[in-house]
C-alpha cells in the first residue's frame, strides 16, 4: 500500500474513531509496522492536521466551526427561505429551540447543511401531524448557526437582518443570545 493511500486511511480511521486508535492496531489494519503508523502520523500533523498522542491512541481532534445563536420571527411560509438563506451563504443550522415562559427550553436538533437539507426537513415536517416548534412561542425561536469563518456567520446575519427574520431580546431570555443591530 502506497504511503498517500495509507495515510488517507488513517485518518478516515481516526476521523470515524469514537475513542482512541492504538499504533499497533492501526498497523495491524494497513500491514506495517508501529513505526511506519508512528511516521504516517507526523506527515500527517505537517501538512495541518490536528492529531493528538494520548496514552491509549491517536485521536483525530475535529475543527471547531465558528457559531452563533440568532432569534428570529416569521411566518410558516417563510420557513423554508429562513433555512435556504443560512445555507445558501455558507452556513449550517445546527438546532432550533424556544425559550417558553413555562416549559423552559425545549430544543431539537436540525444539522441542516444543505438545500436538499432543507427540502428534506420542509418534506418531513409538512408530512406529518407535528408543527413547527416556532408556533409555541407566536413564532420567535432561535438557531444555533455555524460557519468555517465569523466573517461568513457575520454575512448570515447580516442576510437575515435584511430579511426581516431577525427578532430583538425580550427581558425574560438570556442575555448571551441577545441580537443587536
Amino acid at each position: 500500500m502506497k504511503g498517500e493511500v495509507r495515510r488517507n486511511g488513517i485518518l478516515e480511521r481516526l476521523s470515524g474513531a469514537q475513542k482512541p486508535v492504538a499504533a499497533g492496531a492501526l498497523a495491524e489494519e494497513f500491514g506495517v509496522s508501529r513505526q511506519i503508523i508512528v511516521k504516517d502520523i507526523a506527515r500527517l500533523r505537517e501538512v495541518g492536521n490536528d492529531i493528538s498522542a494520548l496514552s491509549r491512541g491517536y485521536v483525530l481532534q475535529k475543527k471547531t466551526r465558528p457559531s452563533k445563536v440568532i432569534k428570529t420571527i416569521h411566518s410558516d411560509e417563510d420557513v423554508e427561505n429562513e433555512l435556504n438563506l443560512i445555507v445558501d451563504s455558507g452556513g449550517c443550522v445546527e438546532d432550533v429551540f424556544v425559550y417558553h415562559k413555562f416549559y423552559n427550553t425545549v430544543r431539537a436538533e436540525m444539522d441542516i447543511h444543505t438545500r436538499e437539507d432543507v427540502s428534506k426537513f420542509m418534506k418531513d415536517i409538512t408530512a406529518g401531524k407535528s408543527s413547527l416548534l416556532k408556533n409555541i412561542t407566536a413564532g420567535y425561536h432561535y438557531h444555533t448557526i455555524s460557519a468555517d469563518d465569523n466573517e461568513t456567520l457575520e454575512l448570515i446575519m447580516e442576510k437575515l437582518w435584511v430579511a426581516g427574520f431577525l427578532a430583538p431580546l425580550c427581558e425574560f431570555e438570556p442575555e448571551e443570545i441577545k441580537v443587536e443591530r
